[in-house]
């Protein structure tokens, strides 16, 4: 198993930008896709992002052109650079891994986002 610690979460005006972090530890694994899920009051948990090991990105519709996943495989982290946040943006955001051999998906604690009017 992995241990992810996500960071960057915040409160932020309507329009502003947030970079959230989640960094994967623990012995002797390697991550394939990794991704950005979030959860609203009162709502399911959905995908936000997700990047394959090989670079390919996905994204909600919500988020296109507003949303960049990255990953930087030297340090097992994954980004979430968020640019023209809206307040519908608010939700606690839950960093995801799943692990090479089919193992995950790991999950980290989660980073709350408030996006103010």
């Amino acid at each position: 198993q992995v241990q992810l610690v996500e960071s960057g979460g915040g409160l932020v005006q309507a329009g502003g930008s947030l970079r959230l972090s989640c960094a994967a530890s623990g012995n002797g694994f390697s991550l394939n896709a990794m991704g950005w899920y979030r959860q609203a009051p009162g709502k399911q948990r959905e995908l936000v992002a997700r990047i394959t090991s090989g670079g390919n990105t996905i994204y909600a519709d919500s988020v296109k052109g507003r949303f960049t996943i990255s990953r930087d495989n030297a340090k097992n982290t994954v980004y979430l650079q968020m640019y023209s946040l809206k307040p519908e943006d608010t939700a606690v955001y839950y960093c995801n891994v799943h692990r090479v051999g089919g193992l995950g998906p790991d999950w980290g604690q989660g980073t709350p986002v408030t996006v103010s009017s």
